[in-house]
């Protein structure tokens, strides 16, 4: 899958998939990484070491600096990758140093994929689908 790149750098791990937006302010514990926003599809999942895929951000722009203290933490996602990553999220994603693609059609992923994530060059791949051998 082609896409925009938003921060350069690659990754490769397990894919932690939400079909709705997320907010990193009140919503993602930046000492634990986990989900906390309530009623959230994630909530009580960890977004640590993981190839974090979502529509796209919301909320507070504190949500920039709540990425930026997960990478300090040690429990930040390997990479990003969003339909549209808006000023929040490419913030967080910039300052924190996480490998960020956009503009990438999600429905293909699923949670437990294993995905790489080439930012330099703006491309998603998925190389083994949740259970089942690349060639799926």
């Amino acid at each position: 899958m082609r896409g925009r790149t938003v921060n350069p750098g690659r990754a490769r791990g397990e894919a932690l998939v939400s079909r709705t937006p997320l907010s990193f302010y009140g919503g993602v514990d930046p000492k634990t990484g986990v989900v906390v926003e309530r009623g959230h599809e994630l909530q009580g999942k960890s977004v640590a070491g993981k190839i974090l895929v979502f529509p796209r951000g919301k909320g507070s722009t504190v949500g920039s600096y709540v990425i930026y203290a997960l990478k300090k933490n040690g429990v930040a996602p390997l990479a990003v990758v969003n339909e549209e990553t808006e000023p929040i999220v490419a913030a967080g994603v910039i300052l924190a140093d996480i490998p960020c693609v956009d503009r990438v059609d999600l429905s293909p992923l699923e949670t437990g994929d294993l995905v790489e994530v080439d930012a330099d060059r703006g491309r998603v791949e998925i190389l083994r689908k949740h259970g089942r051998p690349q060639g799926f």
